[in-house]
């Protein structure tokens, strides 16, 4: 595909009103609904970001102003995301299993002033200070807060014209704040990671480019990916740049559904992707292999994208001798986030492949890979200490993590210089702020949290003995200690 058409760097909302001036009655996303999929059109979606904007100046919003989403992939999430942004303000995505604490962290440390937030979350952040809008993206409990709705109604006549949008957005400042991302440390709070329209922009024609055999106009994908994440936000960006259909799944139902969806476009983290090899890789027969993948996912995939976390040679090389490309790269938050890419013309499955075409690496001396490009964000959000840390003293990022090269230019990721756990769904978790949460208990003398790589967390206990008996009586039984020790760990 000719991708140059859809590569210059600009605001985000502009794809989507675009396709809907050329589109207006295709289907951009198709909803689950009683077991049925109900479209909605690119008309429907742009109409609803423009009446959404039309609110947001209405209610006071200010250029640069920050505003939070904390909830489940939608439609209306997604059009929230692309109102912030053609109203001016900037996006905070809040992933929405984290705790009340987590949510009020990131919503008082960016100042965020509106939100819109899932019904079931809402209790969770309303009394935060500062936050003066509380925008309820589902209807399916009552709230106290404005529905969706009913804020959509009450900007409707503040609609701004879609054309009249698309050139105040295209003469925006590239270098403005798009979105606000925050991201695990290796230890205290996340940190903001600010993000520019260009920083965006840049990365994506890179992506664009180094993908373009095997990307399609006008494909089919299946998006579960949570929009909260950038690799989820990042697939909703290619779907409204190059006209998806996009049926929205999630992570509970998205294998079940691949097989009736029959999407060409998937992008997942590992222990999906292994989930899907699984029954294949049980059929006895290579040679029938290939029909029973086609049976599992519908028989049509052709751009096949693996992130979050290393993908294990068996599932890439089963997929391969299938006749699928995995595609599988590397990067970070701070990045926007790729760095590296395997692809159609140049792959190493021992590899996260070559840099994209505006990126600059190398190694430190101690093998710390360094970056440097147009994609790399400048620095971290009010924490000057964080962002001094980040960055040698000649600017380039260090990204924590232990390279090398191979001798035909595919970079490999020998070790992690950061200590970050990234687990085989794609979470980013710093060990120490869990095992600080044991640091006082008399019952434990240390707690190891262990899970690089695996679908989920374990943790060693040393036990203090002089303590289990003050607690249980002397010689408690190994039962009584797994008790004790299990109600500790619920607790936290």
């Amino acid at each position: 595909m000719n991708v140059e058409a859809f590569i210059d760097i600009r605001p985000a909302p502009v794809a989507v009103l675009e396709r809907a001036l050329s589109h207006p009655d295709r289907a951009r996303f198709h909803v689950r609904e009683q077991d049925r999929w109900r479209p909605v059109t690119w008309a429907e979606h742009a109409g609803e970001i423009c009446a959404m904007a039309g609110f947001l100046a209405r209610s006071g919003l200010a250029p640069g102003d920050r505003l939070a989403i904390f909830g489940s992939n939608s439609v209306q999430w997604a059009a929230a995301a692309m109102a912030i942004g053609a109203a001016g303000g900037v996006m905070v995505p809040i992933y929405p299993a984290s705790t009340s604490d987590q949510a009020g962290h990131i919503l008082d440390h960016c100042g965020a002033r509106f939100a819109f937030v899932d019904a079931a979350l809402a209790p969770s952040i309303e009394d935060r200070p500062g936050l003066e809008h509380i925008i309820v993206l589902d209807q399916s409990a009552p709230s106290p807060h404005m529905a969706w709705s009913d804020a959509i109604a009450a900007g409707a006549g503040e609609r701004p014209d879609p054309r009249a949008l698309i050139d105040a957005l295209l003469s925006a400042d590239l270098d403005d704040t798009a979105l606000l991302l925050y991201t695990s440390g290796t230890s205290g709070p996340p940190k903001g990671v600010p993000l520019s329209h260009r920083n965006l922009g840049a990365n994506a024609g890179d992506w664009l480019r180094v993908n373009a055999p095997l990307l399609d106009e006008g494909a089919t994908d299946l998006l579960w990916l949570p929009l909260s994440h950038i690799f989820g936000l990042g697939e909703l960006c290619l779907g409204h740049t190059l006209g998806f259909t996009s049926y929205l799944a999630t992570p509970k139902d998205v294998l079940a559904l691949l097989p009736e969806v029959a999407p060409t476009v998937f992008m997942s983290v590992p222990a999906y992707w292994e989930k899907i090899a699984r029954p294949v890789l049980d059929e006895p027969d290579p040679a029938l292999r290939p029909a029973r993948l086609a049976q599992v996912t519908g028989g049509k995939l052709k751009f096949c994208l693996s992130g979050g976390a290393g993908l294990s040679l068996e599932t890439k090389s089963l997929f391969f001798d299938c006749g699928i490309l995995i595609i599988e790269g590397y990067g970070l938050t701070e990045t926007s986030p790729t760095l590296t890419l395997n692809r159609a013309d140049a792959f190493r499955f021992d590899s996260v492949g070559k840099p994209l075409p505006s990126v600059t690496l190398k190694l430190a001396g101690d093998g710390e890979i360094l970056a440097r490009g147009p994609n790399v964000f400048r620095g971290y959000y009010k924490d000057a200490a964080a962002t001094a840390a980040a960055f040698t003293d000649d600017g380039w990022f260090q990204t924590g993590d232990i390279g090398r090269f191979t001798d035909d230019g595919f970079l490999q990721i020998v070790d992690r210089k950061k200590d970050i756990l990234v687990t085989a769904g794609g979470k980013n978790i710093p060990p120490a702020n869990i095992e600080l949460c044991f640091r006082d208990d008399p019952l434990i003398d240390n707690l190891l949290v262990y899970g690089d790589g695996k679908k989920y967390l374990v943790a060693a206990v040393w036990i203090n003995g002089d303590h289990a008996s003050q607690i249980l009586g002397p010689d408690p039984s190994p039962q009584d200690l797994r008790a004790q020790i299990a109600a500790r760990i619920d607790r936290v």
